[in-house]
């Protein structure tokens, strides 16, 4: 199915003010006229979907990753900088709030208005059966969609106002902040209903099938993973102070849950760059993917080098995330002993990954129409002090098309979707989860035959990677460094580092300061490579967004998190 935020003459029925929690209805079509066709309501359902976040720059052009010790952002007007140089405020919040209530409110006022209809325009088709089972699991998408922003609200806040039906506009600006453990046994307990109702897969509904398949829809996968990820979430240490051990057990089931299912539905780690491109919806690693159908180039403009036609810079790799790309051959770290780390070649050697997500001084074709080969050193042609050059000593090409042609001037355009969930991160999750439940690396049980070691083996062991397997025997501190280290290369620029430190409550270690690359080019045309490190302000009031000072002026009883 290929979503459309709008139907021809149907206007979307969802408008909110700038408080999110002030709903009002403002469409030239009132509910009835909504409820008269299957297409309207359909169209409802696609502006639920639309209100999916990614992170392909949604701070003017940063991503998050340039918030956290992933990439540092080139362009010091950018607010992201905010996140990190003092001016984060109430006044200043850098919040999704709106969109992800204006989100939960859209899913209560579908659940209260367009449940029980029969669609008589439909009922001579050769299709109503199928068309019937859309529409009668659009129920379910819908649940799973407002838990899904339910999460989001608290990873970002903690506790939330939790709102489970549509009340009117009067009563939302007078409800206060709901427990967080509580919006979690909400989340969690919507996920266990609709799971059993949500198709496995939309390509395989026999009688009730419909052409073109219906991707880019919430299945039962989908939701076993928001519950997976919940429930990790819930037993690390910013939500569980150690005293639910049980947490631990509940995240590291939910995981294994949801990757016995995956595996007898045909999901499968694949080659790395299969979790970006035009088709990656289509890849058996994705369980949920966020389909953008509008082609663009947006994501490559903000990210192409500047020196290149078409480049301006971006979201520039530290040398904290070089670092973390250890070498093939040895599976060690570059700064340790008998690693076959060369300090004249130090990007030789290194996790296939490293090459398949950054961008170094001397690549070459990089993108494809580029004949000249980057130069981040010093004076180079996309190094400083040209404006905009990257400030760590490189670029970023995970998730870019570097396929794109320049044409005439003009830069072509492709399709780019979000993995919201896939395959990978759930082997990671799992290996977290049942390591802190057990106490070791190499434990296994009649219930968790495979260890947080040989979970996160299965990762560094896919097509194209292909890492040294982590040898049993390591210590928890040893298997911790090369877990979070792992999480860090694998899930790279997907939008989870500035939220695994925050969870682990590590910002102390890793959120104060990031290091540099500065890159000479010497006379002989050899290079020397300096290492600089800029620091960063932080605060453990960050662990918590600070609930967006307009949002109280009108709501007095929504009181701030702490330290802000």
């Amino acid at each position: 199915m290929r979503y459309k935020i709008l139907v021809i003459g149907i206007v979307s029925a969802f408008a909110f003010s700038s408080c999110n929690l002030d709903y009002s209805e403002t469409t030239n079509y009132g509910k009835d006229y909504m409820q008269l066709n299957f297409d309207n309501v359909a169209s409802l359902l696609s502006d639920i979907y639309a209100r999916l976040d990614y992170d392909f720059g949604n701070y003017d052009e940063a991503m998050l990753a340039s918030a956290s010790d992933e990439a540092m952002y080139a362009w010091e007007s950018n607010r992201i900088h905010n996140f990190y140089n003092g001016s984060w405020s109430p006044a200043n919040s850098l919040t999704n709030w709106d969109g992800m209530f204006v989100g939960i409110q859209a899913c209560n006022h579908y659940l209260a208005n367009y449940l029980g209809l029969t669609f008589p325009e439909l009922m001579e088709n050769d299709d109503y059966k199928a068309q019937m089972f859309r529409y009668e699991n659009y129920e379910h998408e819908v649940r799973f969609l407002r838990a899904y922003f339910y999460f989001n609200l608290v990873r970002q806040y903690g506790d939330v106002p939790l709102v489970k039906e549509e009340i009117p506009a009067g009563e939302l600006n007078q409800l206060s902040r709901t427990s967080y453990k509580d919006v979690i046994d909400y989340i969690i307990s919507e996920c266990d209903a609709v799971i059993p109702k949500l198709p496995a897969d939309y390509t395989n509904l026999g009688e009730y099938q419909i052409t073109p398949a219906q991707n880019g829809r919430a299945t039962m996968m989908a939701a076993m993973a928001l519950k997976a990820r919940t429930l990790l979430y819930a037993a690390s240490p910013l939500f569980n102070d150690g005293s639910d051990s049980q947490l631990w057990y509940k995240a590291a089931k939910a995981a294994k849950d949801l990757l016995d299912v995956c595996t007898e539905n045909g999901k499968r780690l694949e080659a790395y760059t299969r979790i970006w491109g035009t088709d990656n919806w289509q890849s058996n690693e994705a369980i949920l993917v966020r389909r953008i159908l509008n082609n663009s180039n947006s994501l490559e403009t903000r990210n192409f080098p500047v020196g290149v036609e078409h480049g301006n810079s971006g979201n520039c790799p530290t040398q904290n995330m070089i670092d973390a790309y250890q070498m093939k051959a040895s599976g060690k770290f570059w700064d340790e002993a008998e690693s076959g780390y060369d300090p004249a070649n130090p990007y030789e050697g290194r996790d296939p990954r490293f090459g398949m997500s950054i961008v170094k001084n001397g690549d070459t074709g990089w993108p494809s129409y580029n004949r000249t080969a980057i130069q981040t050193y010093f004076g180079g042609v996309n190094g400083e002090p040209v404006a905009g050059a990257t400030p760590t000593g490189y670029y970023l090409k995970k998730l870019l098309d570097g396929t794109l042609a320049n044409n005439s001037g003009s830069l072509s355009s492709s399709r780019h979707n979000f993995v919201t969930y896939r395959l990978g991160e759930f082997y990671l999750n799992y290996a977290e989860a049942v390591f802190r439940h057990s106490g070791s690396a190499d434990a296994t049980s009649g219930e968790f035959s495979l260890s947080a070691r040989e979970a996160v083996n299965i990762v560094r062991a896919r097509t194209g990677v292909e890492m040294p397997a982590l040898p049993a025997g390591l210590s928890n501190d040893e298997f911790w460094k090369q877990y979070t280290n792992e999480r860090m290369v694998e899930l790279a620029f997907e939008g989870h580092r500035f939220w695994d430190v925050r969870r682990w409550k590590e910002a102390d270690r890793y959120f104060k300061s990031i290091t540099q690359m500065k890159i000479t080019r010497n006379a002989d045309d050899t290079y020397s490579y300096e290492r600089r490190t800029v620091s960063r302000q932080w605060e453990d009031k960050m662990y918590f967004f600070p609930i967006p000072q307009a949002e109280r002026m009108k709501n007095p009883n929504l009181a701030q998190n702490a330290g802000w």
